[in-house]
């Protein structure tokens, strides 16, 4: 492929061996491409600086310790976390919800699906006791055949997306837009609502350190990586915006 870092060619088959690992990115071969470069780039520094290892796995993981350092979250800055989301710290919140599912297959694609949820959606804005009758009528989810009723749910219980918007409506609130999963496009009312307990900023205190902690590698290996690529004479890619799993 006409591939090179600092002089040394990427022989293709490198890129054979590692692409299969990204079969479930949206381009397979460039993921796969960023990904031997990165490593061959991260080798380079490690022989540069004389860091050993008894595998490549492990040189790498050795320049990392050696090179990225990561602060500790200090109590201030867990503190300001947990009073910034209150809504995650919370145990036992519970919502009854029903929605109705417009899902995505082959004979019936994502612009044809929306334009008839977006109808039906305004049908319920202006009568919303249709809901049962809509949702038995349209919905592709077996809660379709119960008037679209998923019973009490509890934070965690379903996708993030769908998660995030339940708990942010009021009892009885229909959602003002459709909200697009990866099962199709839903319809959501959150119904009666049941209100936890705060979880204390003390039993959380080291999960939201450990997470913070996670954040502040991220950052600092993303800065450490663009460093490295930016001074690396890298021929025949690009790696700019470049995602990988070793910044993962």
């Amino acid at each position: 492929m006409g591939i090179a870092v600092n002089g040394v060619d990427i022989d293709d088959s490198a890129i054979e061996a590692e692409i299969g690992h990204h079969q479930q990115a949206d381009n397979p071969l460039r993921e796969a491409v960023h990904e031997v470069v990165l490593r061959q780039v991260l080798l380079q520094e490690a022989r540069r600086l004389g860091v050993e290892g008894d595998s490549d796995d492990d040189r790498i993981e050795a320049l990392f310790v050696r090179e990225v350092t990561v602060p500790q979250a200090d109590e201030e800055a867990c503190l300001r976390f947990y009073q910034s989301q209150p809504e995650r710290y919370r145990s036992g919140d519970l919502v009854e919800a029903r929605h109705i599912l417009f899902q995505v297959t082959p004979a019936a694609p994502l612009e044809l699906l929306r334009q008839t949820a977006e109808l039906i959606l305004a049908e319920l804005q202006a009568r919303p006791e249709r809901f049962d009758e809509l949702a038995r009528q349209y919905s592709n989810c077996p809660s379709g055949a119960v008037g679209g009723s998923l019973g009490q749910l509890g934070r965690g219980q379903c996708v993030p997306e769908f998660d995030e918007l339940l708990f942010r409506l009021r009892p009885g609130e229909l959602a003002g837009r459709l909200l697009e999963t990866r099962f199709g496009l839903h319809i959501v009312q959150a119904q009666r609502r049941v209100e936890g307990k705060v979880i204390p900023f003390e039993t959380v205190r080291a999960q939201i350190a450990d997470e913070l902690g996670r954040q502040s590698w991220q950052r600092a290996l993303h800065q450490y990586l663009h460093i490295l690529v930016g001074r690396a004479g890298i021929e025949g890619v690009d790696l700019e915006g470049a995602s990988s799993p070793l910044v993962q």
